[in-house]
């Protein structure tokens, strides 16, 4: 039972991260999943058929709260669930547990490294125009991130959110609600994928409960406070989390270890406390911004 409740938590801390942020369920949830000795096709696996029922949440929550485009969900989830599906085959029938683990934390670190410089250093934000997407640029967006999301565990949120967000051509707050509603879609396909390839029987059904409640409980606190959490902070912290997560397996798959091991763990907890009180200050400042200049815009 302290388990289940545990893994619960878990779910509830991942849901409101990526309802809020647009991204990081399947990291964080991976991430932890592999800390505590799940294999990552299983662990993976379970994450994903968790997410069917957290983004049918988290779609109806953000599409109550007016934070979807509904013209760009289907160009980028339709090619996403194709890729997941293949992301999720190919990591349940080609890679063996041993090998995919060092993969997997290599993925995740890198992850980890791009969110984290992604929401930590930005000094200036550039204006939003909303202007068109083109399918073009969503359809091979949704089939690499929706691969990568199956075959790592995570990366649907941390691919698409922050490419739509470079573009510069929606809101953020769209853009998060979008991405999220599209990856309904990502993680049925992904989930088909693994109960293709693993039996019923070989899924943790108590991993998947656990998750899938705490993600139901938090997606509609994470759509409610998508238009007041900064970005910049949640998006720091959880970069740091993923980094440290899998900073163990990724020393390892890289040979490193020892005393040096010690120093880079110390480095990069100092770096990402670093962030975190930079992210905060900068905040500040773009809130006595807005406070000074009403007219002025943020972009988070």
């Amino acid at each position: 039972m302290t388990n289940f409740l545990l893994l619960a938590i878990v779910g509830l801390i991942a849901q409101l991260v990526d309802g809020s942020l647009g991204m990081a369920y399947g990291v964080t949830s991976q991430s932890l999943l592999l800390t505590i000795g799940i294999a990552p096709a299983l662990a993976s696996a379970s994450v994903h058929i968790a997410e069917v029922g957290t983004t049918a949440a988290s779609g109806v929550s953000h599409w109550r709260f007016k934070n979807v485009d509904w013209a760009k969900v289907w160009p980028l989830a339709i090619p996403g669930a194709i890729g997941a599906f293949f992301g999720a085959v190919v990591i349940s029938s080609f890679i063996t547990a041993e090998a995919a683990e060092p993969i997997v934390a290599i993925f995740l670190f890198g992850l980890g490294v791009f969110v984290l410089a992604r929401f930590s250093f930005r000094r200036h934000e550039r204006p939003v125009r909303v202007r068109p997407v083109s399918r073009g640029f969503l359809a091979p967006l949704g089939l690499f991130a929706g691969f990568l999301d199956a075959a790592g565990g995570g990366g649907w949120g941390p691919i698409s959110t922050p490419t739509l967000l470079s573009s510069g051509r929606m809101e953020p707050r769209k853009i998060i609600g979008t991405v999220d509603t599209s990856e309904f879609l990502v993680a049925l396909s992904a989930s088909i994928g693994f109960l293709f390839a693993l039996t019923l029987a070989e899924i943790p059904w108590t991993i998947v409960g656990a998750l899938l409640l705490g993600g139901v409980i938090a997606a509609p606190i994470a759509a409610y406070i998508v238009r007041i959490m900064p970005a910049r902070i949640l998006g720091t912290a959880v970069g740091g989390i993923i980094l440290i997560t899998n900073m163990k397996t990724f020393l390892e798959a890289v040979g490193v270890g020892g005393p040096l091991a010690v120093l880079i763990y110390i480095a990069i907890v100092a770096v990402w406390i670093a962030a975190l009180v930079f992210s905060i200050q900068v905040n500040r400042r773009e809130k006595s911004a807005i406070a000074g200049d009403p007219s002025t815009s943020r972009v988070v």
